[in-house]
């Protein structure tokens, strides 16, 4: 029995290692191949290196507004991880297929590329963008550059589905994120004559003990959104580092932090609070030495997602998906983006678990991928 067109293009995307710190490129050229193939072209666009693109495509015609269908290439990585399958080899077990991507998020995208025939057949009264990004898995940066590319055509999509793994629910609302890095620069000094130095780790001490209390006043007080699972903004200190030996007052201490944010709630305020609380503690630093400092630095942000009030999106991504089920979830997509920046209607709706994505021995089941062939073989319908 010949293997679904689907789970043969998993099986070739599956192969590429676009784990986020390698290129994409090979990828995108048999997608490229794959989608001409057909007739349809495609356009790239790099990053400043030139080593990693997305991928831009339209199906049917570009004068007027269309379903764009939208996922991320890149992966997360498989070092120190125990698997019992090859990561990059699709390996079939019991109606489960392994390996790295497969529910987040190249399987989405390998239904999607099956369809494409179908798509193409067809007299289409509503054009399908294709959407393909790098370095999601770091913090949403290379679609931001596709947005800014899709900003400049007179005509922008009407809906952007995000084939992130929902189990094929309907999402319409997640957390926003912003993520910090903080150093703090201290006065080194012999610990038996530890008054004349600037203990950092001390300082970074203080700082981390405040985002502890940020984040049991917002567990405690909210503000609150029940229909996430966590449903506050959470605070979370992620790696601390500093010192270079117990007999030596610490000069440098550094640590990461993270705010998920409900959609209620700007993380822009907190993160002011805290620069504040920062920059009194500098202050007590440099009155002991001048030279002390506490640099703060954003790593990456991405903004929530909320489409609850569209209700012709939501609607029409649902009669796609059968399911009358309306979800929020905890993790970010790049669909906050979509939304704000692109001003684009916005639903997450893929196939996969999350549960089982960013683990060893990532998996999907054969019913999620019928379940999300049978979701475009009704847009194609719709379409018609």
């Amino acid at each position: 029995m010949a293997q679904p067109l689907s789970l043969q293009i998993l099986q070739r995307l599956i192969a590429f290692d676009t784990t986020s710190c390698h290129s994409n490129l090979q990828l995108m050229a048999y997608v490229q191949e794959y989608l001409l193939a057909q007739g349809v072209t495609s356009e790239l666009i790099y990053d400043e290196q030139g080593g990693k693109a997305n991928l831009h495509a339209t199906i049917g015609s570009s004068d007027k507004p269309g379903i764009m269908l939208s996922g991320h290439t890149d992966t997360v990585p498989v070092s120190g991880q125990n698997w019992h399958t090859d990561p990059f080899q699709l390996t079939e077990k019991e109606g489960l297929y392994y390996g790295r991507g497969t529910c987040d998020m190249k399987g989405f995208i390998a239904v999607v590329l099956a369809a494409v025939p179908q798509l193409v057949a067809q007299p289409l009264k509503i054009p399908v963008h294709l959407a393909f990004s790098y370095d999601e898995e770091i913090g949403c940066i290379g679609v931001r550059r596709l947005i800014d590319t899709l900003k400049q055509h007179p005509i922008k999509p009407a809906i952007c589905i995000i084939g992130e793994p929902t189990s094929m629910k309907v999402v319409t609302a997640h957390k926003g994120k912003v993520a910090v890095r903080v150093t703090v620069h201290g006065k080194e000094c012999h610990s038996g004559m530890a008054p004349q130095g600037v203990n950092a780790v001390n300082f970074a001490a203080r700082l981390i003990v405040w985002l502890e209390q940020l984040a049991m006043q917002k567990c405690q007080q909210g503000p609150f959104d029940y229909s996430y699972e966590v449903p506050y903004s959470t605070v979370h200190v992620g790696t601390v580092k500093g010192g270079t030996a117990l007999n030596i007052v610490p000069k440098l201490a550094s640590f990461d932090f993270e705010i998920r944010n409900i959609g209620a709630e700007d993380s822009a305020p907190l993160i002011a609070e805290f620069k504040a609380y920062a920059d009194s503690l500098c202050t007590q630093m440099q009155a002991q030495h001048k030279n002390c400092s506490i640099n703060i630095e954003q790593l990456t942000e991405y903004p929530g997602l909320s489409t609850t009030e569209d209700t012709q999106a939501i609607e029409f991504v649902r009669k796609l998906a059968a399911n009358s089920e309306i979800a929020s979830i905890s993790f970010g997509t790049e669909g906050g983006l979509f939304s704000n920046a692109l001003g684009v209607a916005t639903v997450v709706c893929g196939p996969g678990s999350m549960e089982q994505g960013h683990k060893p021995d990532e998996f999907i089941a054969i019913k999620q991928i019928e379940q999300c062939e049978a979701f475009m073989t009704r847009l194609v319908d719709e379409l018609r």
